[in-house]
């Protein structure tokens, strides 16, 4: 089983550095990282998951397999996932990989998961996460939980990977 792993501007690279730390467990994971992607894993001290060992696809070659449905992926994660990312899946723009494999897996009926981070919401943030809903996309918010009383940042991080996982595995093997 392949996965991508999209990773945006969005704050909140520790997700995706816990996610990619679980998921190499139980699945290949190959990267697309937008620019902005890049210089928030910087600024957020996460640019060693630039340095893990999995495939990175440059966000501007069309020609990457996750580009086209004749490729075999069991399905994309965006985490974090920016508003701007989120309004240009669901315009259908496609004007960078990560966008046109999203659009991919939509198209292919394979797993999309976008987990935004930002908040507050406003009417086009929720307009936008209805529409990618109807269209196929599992909307999972990083928001974690404390039922299971972390004691740490990665263990209050992983609530969110765990159930992003979950949610991937499940949608997959169906």
């Amino acid at each position: 089983m392949k996965l991508i792993l999209g990773i945006t501007g969005a704050s909140g690279s520790i997700y995706a550095k816990r996610f990619l730390l679980h998921a190499k467990e139980r699945c290949e994971v190959e990267l697309i990282v937008s620019k902005n992607g890049e210089a928030v894993l910087k600024h957020e001290n996460c640019e060693d998951i630039l340095q893990s060992g999995v495939k990175i696809h440059k966000i501007d070659d069309f020609f990457a397999p996750p580009a086209t449905g004749s490729s075999h992926y069991s399905g994309m994660v965006i985490l974090p996932c920016s508003m701007g990312t989120l309004g240009r899946i669901t315009a259908g723009t496609s004007d960078n990989l990560l966008i046109r494999a999203a659009d991919v897996c939509l198209k292919e009926n394979r797993p999309l998961i976008l987990s935004p981070r930002e908040m507050p919401l406003s009417e086009i943030h929720l307009e936008n996460m209805l529409k990618l809903k109807r269209a196929g996309a599992t909307i999972v918010p990083a928001s974690p939980h404390f039922y299971k009383h972390p004691k740490n940042i990665e263990e209050l991080v992983d609530t969110v990977v765990e159930r992003i996982l979950y949610h991937h595995l499940t949608i997959a093997s169906e």
